[in-house]
């Protein structure tokens, strides 16, 4: 596997299938961990983050279940090609930007990614398609033991696995669902959701997760406390409350199928018709269409596009993604055609 194979690859947590695929679009977990007797990603000299990353490297080498992934060193990448891994939620905008003796770690499938030298020394990231946090642990946790068998974790038993920000500190455990939410939205239930979750300790985040707004009704909702509880009751906890959103949703979209199915058939055909003939389109415009087609999908209005396809022209057709396509880099208008020409040719317009 090389970076140059990505582009032509779909990652498998965007294949839309799994438990509550019409409405959950990917499981995630990422467990933050550091290495004893070194300092923290942002006090560490250069000689110490360097050291950091021969261990995480070897440490990666060693384990099975990183087998035949690749091993990326950001300093070596162009703003370009570090956009284009965040756009793929492989990494982090802080990753990115900040990139002096830092690593991304990607196994074939696209469902594990580990950052070297982000806020935290590793940061482990697994992402399954659906509403399955069940299989994304087994997967997080089989890693995690092997790399603990390699590595020396800072940990402490009174505290727990130590992070660079105290709110990580115990467990380093944040488990996330990325939900499609465009009935409740429509219905305007969607505030009220969200301040309900606040209360019991989740946050809510856009489709690029923490620092970006929620855009074409996806909102990225996960834990925000690490400490105190054991990982499978904390994963039990975002269990029972995702699936009272994917109930409320249910609601929702039944009402709408119901008292107002005309004009929501207009608005997923206009949006269908828009993607199908359009020559110039924006990346937020798209975000926004491509989520009322998904709801006709998954709800048996548009018969002939299927779920993954749509998935993968999220990802697709982003900055970086389209001037990656192109092999230069491209202006806004230039872009804006580009992703044009791209969902015409996917969807058969």
């Amino acid at each position: 596997m090389k970076f140059e194979d990505l582009l032509n690859l779909t990652a498998s947590w965007l294949k839309g299938s799994g438990p509550n695929s019409d409405m959950v679009i990917s499981s995630r977990i990422r467990l933050a961990r550091n290495l004893e007797k070194f300092p923290f990603p942002h006090w560490a000299k250069k000689p110490d983050s360097e050291q950091v990353l021969v261990l995480a490297a070897g440490a990666f080498e060693k384990t099975p279940e990183l087998k035949d992934g690749i091993f990326l060193r950001l300093d070596d990448f162009d703003n370009v090609d570090k956009q284009f891994l965040v756009e793929r939620h492989l990494m982090s905008n802080e990753h990115a930007i900040r990139s002096n003796q830092k690593a991304l770690f990607i196994n074939p499938d696209e469902n594990v990614a580990i950052m070297v030298n982000e806020e935290d020394h590793l940061r482990i990231q697994v992402m399954e398609s659906g509403f399955d946090l069940d299989t994304t642990w087994r997967i997080m946790d089989s890693i995690d033991n092997r790399l603990s068998e390699i590595l020396t974790y800072a940990f402490k038993k009174e505290w727990g696995y130590l992070t660079a920000c105290p709110t990580n500190t115990g467990t380093g455990m944040r488990g996330s669902i990325m939900l499609h939410l465009p009935a409740l939205v429509m219905t305007r239930q969607i505030n009220r959701v969200l301040e309900a979750i606040a209360k019991l300790s989740f946050t809510t985040r856009g489709l690029y997760g923490e620092g970006t707004q929620a855009s074409g009704n996806f909102f990225q909702i996960s834990n925000q406390v690490s400490l105190g509880a054991r990982e499978e009751e904390m994963l039990g906890n975002i269990k029972g409350v995702i699936k009272q959103i994917i109930e409320q949703e249910e609601k929702a979209r039944e009402s709408l199928m119901a008292e107002h199915r005309e004009m929501l058939e207009d608005r997923i055909w206009r949006s269908y018709g828009t993607l199908k003939n359009a020559h110039i389109i924006s990346s937020n415009e798209t975000v926004e269409l491509l989520s009322m087609l998904r709801l006709g999908s998954d709800l048996g209005l548009v018969a002939d596009v299927e779920r993954s396809l749509i998935n993968e022209l999220f990802i697709l057709t982003q900055p970086s993604h389209l001037q990656k396509l192109e092999n230069k880099k491209l202006s806004a208008n230039e872009r804006d055609v580009k992703r044009a020409q791209i969902i015409r040719e996917r969807i058969g317009g």
